[in-house]
């Protein structure tokens, strides 16, 4: 126990500046999503576009790739978020089920093409948990943007399984960062499906 707190803490003191702003950016936009602040894509595209310097600095193209698809979505997010406020339409929806059983094969079937290439050619860990995590949380972020309640159930999802491959490969402080998310995301559940019922009832 001594000695994995210890690898904690050192883990925490070799954290480079950049890396500690990113985390702290990438947990306040999870907060201020949950309240349904515009401003929750400002702080998590400057996460993501820091993000996007450290993966290819750590020679990690597809990661780097994936951040910039975040970068642009949160300009998207937020001119979607501001458009909403002003229409006064910033409402919490929901995603029909037909609509999410495609997405999960989408995502199933791209996570098979892309685990496959991952295990050939780079040796990956988990790719096919690797894999569908990625794809899912592309759909989630869309989810994001547009005011789905399920977004959370995928946050939740994902986040659970990150939280586990990060403590299988003994990385106890990424692990405990998406341990946070995975507690954010529940709570923002929570607030977005009263929300939904409110207006529900008020509809």
């Amino acid at each position: 126990m001594s000695a994995a707190l210890d690898a904690f803490i050192a883990g925490l003191a070799a954290t480079s500046p950049l890396e500690a702003a990113s985390v702290i950016l990438g947990i306040a936009y999870s907060v201020l999503a949950v309240r349904r602040s515009r401003w929750c894509w400002v702080s998590g595209g400057i996460s993501s576009a820091i993000l996007v310097y450290l993966f290819a600095r750590a020679r990690l193209p597809m990661q780097s790739a994936l951040q910039m698809f975040y970068v642009a979505m949160s300009a998207y997010g937020f001119r979607s978020w501001v458009r909403h406020e002003k229409e006064a339409d910033s409402v919490v929806t929901t995603w029909p089920i037909p609509a999410h059983l495609v997405a999960w094969l989408v995502i199933l079937a791209l996570s098979a093409v892309s685990s496959r290439w991952l295990a050939e050619e780079t040796g990956a860990a988990w790719p096919f948990l690797d894999s569908v995590t990625t794809w899912a949380s592309l759909v989630a972020t869309w989810l994001v943007v547009r005011m789905k309640l399920e977004n959370w159930l995928y946050w939740i999802a994902i986040d659970l399984v990150l939280t586990y491959l990060c403590a299988a490969q003994q990385l106890p402080f990424v692990g405990l960062l998406y341990a946070t998310y995975l507690g954010i995301s529940v709570v923002g559940f929570v607030a977005w499906l009263k929300t939904y019922r409110r207006q529900a009832r008020s509809g």
